[in-house]
């Protein structure tokens, strides 16, 4: 295939690449504090639009469940960026009222459309509303939070610290409902439940990838693994399941071609 942004290529480090949820389009945002969507025919790839955020480089951005906005933040703010694609506007949301942090990076939205959960620092998870993007509530775990993801039905959240324990709150009463131990690992980099529900992937430091069931998280303080994926020796950066839950990806962007599929 030729590549998806030909007809842009980002003149900095590329964050994100993420397909809209609806459409044959794809989202590449980064470094170069630019958002480009190209609609993806494999022939040509023509570029729809491309939006320039000043002096905003990006860290992380995502389309909305609906497909209708795209939300990023920055490398070095505590504001965050919406862009309206039905409207054609950008909407920049300064400052969320009780959300006490320098800077506002990493993110997750939960698939049912309703919450934005920030990472805040020292441990702090944020749940703001999709709607009005007020705070909700703060939950916090021990130590940092590294990664969050939340269950297919967006009833749960995994939240998983530097420190390798994972803490699983429930996402209506805003109480932590379980923490276990990861298995061996010396510093959580990333997480992943699968679309079924049936699996989670916590991906550590050392590169190796823990693959875990769900109803034995839930229960057990040190679960056992039903399988260590032990292909990355860099650390994993980055874990996902398809939407069948039969292949999970585990990559590393500290080395080229590091991305295996188990």
């Amino acid at each position: 295939c030729l590549p998806a942004n030909q007809e842009r290529f980002a003149n900095g480090k590329l964050v994100t690449v993420q397909f809209h949820p609806a459409a044959q389009v794809v989202m590449t945002a980064g470094h170069d504090r630019s958002v480009s969507l190209f609609q993806v025919d494999g022939v040509r790839n023509p570029k729809i639009q491309s939006i320039y955020l000043e002096s905003f480089p990006i860290y992380k951005a995502r389309f909305s469940v609906d497909g209708e906005q795209v939300i990023a933040t920055g490398t070095h703010h505590s504001m965050f960026f919406i862009y309206d694609m039905m409207a054609g506007n950008i909407i920049p949301i300064p400052k969320v009222r009780g959300v006490e942090e320098r800077f506002l990076r990493n993110f997750e939205l939960s698939p049912d459309g309703s919450f934005m959960l920030l990472i805040g620092t020292s441990g702090y998870l944020h749940l703001l509303s999709m709607k009005t993007k007020e705070l909700v509530s703060t939950m916090k775990v021990n130590g940092r939070c590294t990664a969050s993801a939340f269950t297919p039905d967006s009833s749960k959240i995994y939240s998983y610290s530097k420190e390798g324990e994972v803490f699983i709150w429930d996402v209506r009463s805003r109480k932590c409902l379980h923490k276990f131990e990861d298995e061996g690992s010396l510093e959580g980099t990333c997480i992943a439940v699968s679309k079924n529900n049936q699996y989670v992937a916590c991906g550590s430091s050392s590169g190796v990838v823990n693959l875990y069931t769900t109803d034995v998280c839930l229960k057990e303080n040190r679960p056992k693994p039903v399988k260590a994926i032990m292909n990355l020796v860099t650390s994993a950066t980055c874990v996902t399941f398809n939407p069948t839950t039969e292949i999970l990806a585990v990559a590393s962007r500290d080395a080229d071609e590091a991305v295996k599929l188990v």
